[in-house]
């Protein structure tokens, strides 16, 4: 007999709404419906976190507050323009609501002379408890989770500081200094999380680093293991030691890269639909790597495909217990709700594993 029986009616009763938390990335955010769960949804995490499988499939608008602080260089440069933590000009580009370097901007003249050439931010100096105080203690519902996200990986970060063409070359021509400089970056981040965790209470980092084209990954597993692996695994394992799982958030089609992530520690992959095949990631990883993706039917389906093609994407990817859903309905007006489709579908489909 199930611990935590569905009761429909009652888990779906109009409870209120959870505020708007200042969102990442720039964009708007929005209160976010509030279901009558028999626990909250930091406990359904926490039940991620030891292993089991959660009473429903974790949707990041409704089950997390995702934060993202500006008062981050990196952040606010990414999401606006501007000069980030390493002093690179990020421009913003309106089409795509992000940022990029400014063309013909270099900050590092060559990874031998990162060392003499690089000013590094000093965190201490930041008053993130007044940040925290002042824009989020407000909005933050302690019965969620928090995850906080971190821009600018190991690579994106060194081809930010020089070009992509030179940080490929860096790779296989210069690996002392790469390494080095890598080593030195993995304690920054490590120091970050910390501060994550201390004032901004965050159970979960989203660090980015996109790794491939829509075709294949920047490089081989080979040069990625060598290279990279040593310090995600650092920096992996001490935020686990602190309670923060590890999401890696890595573009394009890297496929090929799953067994490295894995090794490097990370508890989950934020991965495009678009090119890799991540129902049979999931189905071959998904007990030793979590997923997240993005889950925006097409506005154009009938409000019954809609409701059908959302049921999918819950039982398919759903199986492991491992998938966190970033669920969005571009048409307004349905007469259907993803939203209870996702949670009833799940709760019912995890029944009786408690």
């Amino acid at each position: 007999m199930s611990k935590y029986p569905f009761n429909e009616a009652e888990e779906l009763k109009d409870v209120g709404v959870y505020p708007a938390v200042p969102g990442p990335y720039g964009m708007p955010s929005f209160p976010a419906r509030r279901f009558n769960t028999p626990i909250t949804a930091k406990e359904n995490f926490q039940r991620i976190k030891e292993g089991k499988k959660p009473l429903w499939m974790l949707n990041m608008p409704t089950d997390f507050n995702v934060i993202q602080p500006e008062i981050m260089p990196d952040a606010y440069a990414r999401n606006h323009g501007g000069i980030d933590w390493f002093g690179i000009e990020w421009q913003y580009e309106p089409l795509t609501a992000a940022g990029m370097v400014k063309p013909g901007t270099r900050r590092l003249s060559d990874i031998t002379k990162w060392e003499e050439e690089l000013v590094w931010p000093d965190l201490n100096a930041i008053d993130w408890a007044a940040d925290y105080e002042k824009n989020y203690a407000p909005v933050i519902s302690k019965d969620r989770p928090t995850l906080f996200v971190i821009v600018n990986g190991f690579f994106e970060r060194l081809a930010d500081l020089t070009s992509f063409a030179d940080t490929f070359c860096y790779l296989l021509e210069e690996e002392e200094a790469v390494h080095a400089f890598y080593d030195r970056l993995a304690d920054f981040h490590i120091e970050l999380i910390k501060i994550a965790k201390k004032y901004y209470g965050a159970d979960v980092i989203t660090f980015h680093d996109d790794m491939g084209t829509q075709i294949s990954s920047f490089m081989s597993p080979d040069t990625y293991a060598e290279i990279l692996l040593p310090h995600y695994q650092k920096m992996n394992k001490a935020a686990h030691e602190i309670g923060v799982l590890m999401n890696y958030h890595s573009c394009g089609c890297v496929g090929n890269q799953i067994e490295n992530f894995i090794e490097a520690g990370f508890d989950y992959w934020e991965g495009q639909d678009a090119c890799n095949d991540k129902l049979a990631i999931m189905e071959k990883y998904g007990d030793r790597l979590g997923q997240v993706s993005i889950f925006m039917p097409d506005p154009e389906l009938s409000d019954d495909d809609f409701a059908k093609v959302v049921e999918k994407q819950v039982r398919d990817m759903g199986q492991k217990g491992k998938y966190i859903i970033w669920f969005g309905d571009m048409k307004p007006g349905r007469s259907v709700n993803g939203e209870e489709i996702i949670y009833k579908v799940s709760r019912q489909m995890y029944e009786g594993e408690e």
